[in-house]
């Protein structure tokens, strides 16, 4: 890690800028809105022309806001500066036209950053592949415990500007932030900032895994207190040892072994700290147990120990650690315990949509049925079959890149009996789960965990996780 100084960006004066805002939608609209409330004027691009297209901006077009439907790509005469929408990628033409008149490209994330009052609640930032929700949810709740005003925002679906320009005064943010959005805040400087795992997602925007990576690892830029890695995850420590912090700033690790000093891990079922302790060579403090995680899988008590890691580095007693994991309640479909019926689990955990968290899923239990498939969005699938090969008591494949797992299970566990659903209908899940309930036993854990996204079958992994939650109720009655 290299260390420097930063000094907060100056005070912006907007009257009268010309700022183009590539995108309506989520971010977008606030964006526009808040310019425009500054004085700047606004011009809102957006490649879609559709009803919704039109309603936002007869919206915004009411408050004085010029937009633009139909045409992303040309930017208008006269920009002085680009706000984009994070999902907007790095090489459409209107970013290439900009970087091509020297102008700025912000995303909403960092204009929420410069736009921050000089009393500003500092921000304990999270990013990584998968976990980074439920991680930001976790350190929200220790947070509230240890009496702080906060709230878990970004990437999470509560808007930063909201929470920058909203009338609450926090304490401090726990802040979910995307690839996406940390490619487009060029000056954002947390007090703390994790990066919880790297497994390649994405790479169709990023252009590679390196760029990827490398978009993760601008959390740490500026860093003051820590920068808390995952030691399982060597791409994480090495995006540490690349970051430029502020004198003084730390490495901070986190694992589910024996911590050694600055680290938190396990000890005995116990949730240990060896950094934020008075000579952490030799003394460790107490935080929690591991059944104060709720649920207590591999992954989740790792996510556990990157929040607590977080909290110990903004000063949050050992106490409030342990309070804030009790209180916390995940989010649906995220390893959620459906039913027991004859004596077999059903756990849905749809959220998992990549191969890395089906991995660490399917790694939580020891016998599984495992309904998986969907759209692969370009992942291979031999590593997973691999490395769960020996939990599997059969397989139920459903969705449109189905073919794909089928063949790696041939490959790497042709012993292990698959079901191969060729059926999109509404009805399909609850085949799946008939199926799966005719390959276990007792014992066993039936677990949807697809490692694809569900948009070939299902609006969204919300709705795939209640469909296999309805069907597992229609077995169980």
């Amino acid at each position: 890690m290299g260390s420097r100084q930063v000094t907060s960006s100056e005070p912006l004066d907007w009257q009268g800028k010309h700022v183009t805002v590539a995108g309506l939608g989520v971010s977008g609209i606030p964006a526009a809105k808040v310019l425009h409330a500054r004085g700047a004027n606004v011009t809102v691009v957006n490649d879609g022309d559709d009803a919704r297209a039109r309603e936002q901006a007869a919206e915004l077009e009411a408050l004085g806001i010029t937009v633009r439907l139909g045409d992303g790509a040309t930017l208008p005469e006269g920009t002085e500066l680009v706000v984009t929408a994070p999902g907007w990628k790095p090489d459409k033409p209107l970013f290439a036209a900009a970087r091509e008149a020297g102008l700025e490209i912000w995303g909403d994330v960092e204009l929420a950053w410069r736009l921050r009052g000089p009393d500003a609640a500092p921000w304990l930032a999270i990013t990584g592949t998968n976990g980074k929700t439920t991680t930001t949810q976790m350190l929200a709740s220790i947070l509230k415990a240890a009496g702080l005003r906060t709230a878990a925002v970004g990437n999470i679906g509560v808007s930063l500007l909201d929470a920058v320009l909203g009338d609450e005064q926090y304490d401090v943010l726990a802040v979910e932030l995307s690839s996406y959005q940390l490619h487009w805040a060029p000056s954002l400087r947390a007090h703390s900032a994790a990066v919880l795992n790297l497994a390649p997602d994405h790479l169709d925007w990023h252009g590679s895994m390196e760029a990827y990576a490398a978009d993760k690892g601008r959390i740490y830029e500026g860093n003051r207190v820590a920068c808390v890695y995952n030691v399982a995850d060597k791409a994480t420590e090495d995006l540490v040892r690349g970051a430029d912090v502020e004198e003084g700033c730390r490495a901070v690790g986190f694992t589910l072994g024996t911590p050694g000093p600055s680290q938190l891990g396990v000890v005995e079922g116990i949730l240990v700290d060896r950094a934020f302790v008075e000579d952490r060579h030799k003394n460790a403090q107490e935080l929690a147990e591991i059944s104060d995680v709720d649920p207590p899988a591999p992954h989740n008590i790792a996510n556990a120990l990157a929040a607590a890691a977080l909290a110990r580095a903004f000063g949050v007693p050992a106490r409030a650690v342990r309070d804030g994991l009790r209180d916390f309640t995940p989010d649906a479909h995220r390893i959620a315990h459906v039913a027991d019926v004859d004596a077999v689990a059903y756990v849905d955990d749809s959220k998992a949509t990549n191969t890395h968290a089906a991995e660490a899923s399917l790694a939580a239990y020891e016998s599984i049925v495992w309904i998986a498939g969907g759209l692969a969005k370009g992942a291979t699938f031999d590593e997973l079959v691999t490395k769960s090969a020996k939990r599997l008591r059969g397989v139920v494949l459903i969705g449109q890149d189905r073919a794909l797992i089928r063949e790696a299970l041939a490959r790497h566990a042709p012993e292990v009996p698959v079901v191969d659903l060729d059926r999109t209908d509404t009805g399909a899940m609850l085949a799946a789960v008939q199926e799966a309930s005719r390959l276990a036993v007792a014992g066993d854990t039936v677990l949807l965990a697809p490692a694809c996204a569900s948009m070939d079958m299902f609006a969204n992994y919300n709705k795939r996780g209640d469909a296999f939650a309805e069907a597992v109720r229609e077995l169980g009655s």
